[in-house]
């Protein structure tokens, strides 16, 4: 069974975040991969913000498949820039 996130966004209070502050998250996931829970990830950001804010970040990033959740909880980040590279330089085809 795959673990998924849980995110519960719309019964607690949100706001929507600023791009600098997805970036953050992002590169603190990426910088510790694996290490972290969810709480734990929460707490050792490098900037404070609030529960519902961290929740969309982690949402948003979800959804474009840049982060992910091993059986054992833990936050990772799967994004490869080597595969997006090879994606973007790939033969277009026309329609």
């Amino acid at each position: 069974m795959e673990s998924e996130l849980k995110f519960n966004v719309k019964n607690i209070l949100t706001r929507n975040p600023r791009l600098g502050t997805v970036l953050m998250v992002e590169k603190f996931i990426e910088n510790n991969s694996g290490e972290y829970k969810k709480t734990g990830l929460f707490n050792s950001l490098p900037k404070k913000m609030m529960w519902g804010t961290f929740n969309i970040v982690l949402e948003y990033l979800a959804s474009i498949n840049k982060i992910g959740v091993d059986n054992e909880r833990n936050i990772l980040y799967i994004w490869s820039p080597e595969a997006g590279k090879k994606f973007m330089n790939r033969k277009k085809i026309k329609l």
